[in-house]
Order: C-alpha cells, then sequence, then structure tokens
C-alpha cells in the first residue's frame, strides 16, 4: 500500500470517502455533507508525498487522502464529474512544487 506508513486504508464508494488510519481512528466525509474539496501541496516530492485531497464538512472535519494512493484515481475521476469543479486549479495543484491549497471545488 502507498502513501504513509501509517494509513491503513482509503475507501471511496457511493456514500463517501473513508480513510482508516492505523491507530484504529477513521475520517470520512459523506458526499451528501462535503462543503469545500481543496489540493495541499508541499515541496517534500518526489520521494515523501506532496500531494493531499483535502475534503471538508461544513462546520469542520472531513478526510485527507494522499494523491499517491491507489484510491485517489477514483477519488480524481469521482471529483472531475461534480458541477463547478475547476479544472484549472487542480491543474495548477498538480504542476506545482511550492506549499499551497488549492481550492477545487465549493457547494
Amino acid at each position: 500500500m502507498s502513501g504513509n506508513p501509517g494509513d491503513a486504508g482509503i475507501t471511496v464508494d457511493g456514500d463517501g470517502v473513508r480513510r482508516h488510519l492505523a491507530d484504529g481512528t477513521e475520517e470520512a466525509v459523506s458526499w451528501a455533507e462535503l462543503a469545500e474539496v481543496a489540493i495541499r501541496t508541499t515541496p517534500e516530492g518526489p520521494w515523501k508525498e506532496d500531494v493531499f485531497f483535502l475534503l471538508m464538512r461544513a462546520g469542520g472535519g472531513g478526510c485527507a487522502v494522499p494523491a499517491g494512493d491507489p484510491a485517489a484515481d477514483d477519488l480524481m475521476s469521482r471529483l472531475q464529474s461534480m458541477p463547478g469543479f475547476d479544472n484549472d486549479a487542480f491543474i495548477e495543484a498538480m504542476t506545482t512544487t511550492e506549499d499551497g491549497l488549492f481550492v477545487v471545488w465549493q457547494r
């Protein structure tokens, strides 16, 4: 499994996104409660994970998905099909090597 050593698994399905952490905790957000999607970039690459999808609920909380995780492909397809998804911001985020936060979708 790729991603950070502490990741125990990420699930993307019709309900939403869940990330099970090695310590037994879970981050989750359902599609219905999803309020914003952002991409966080760091200058850590290429040897460490440097791109994360941040899926946030209204009022706080949510789920972070490393772009290197196998589930990220399914997540990207789902996000890019959502009305109002900002492909320009997505491309900018995926091509930057700097610290950054790119909002690619808001409810």
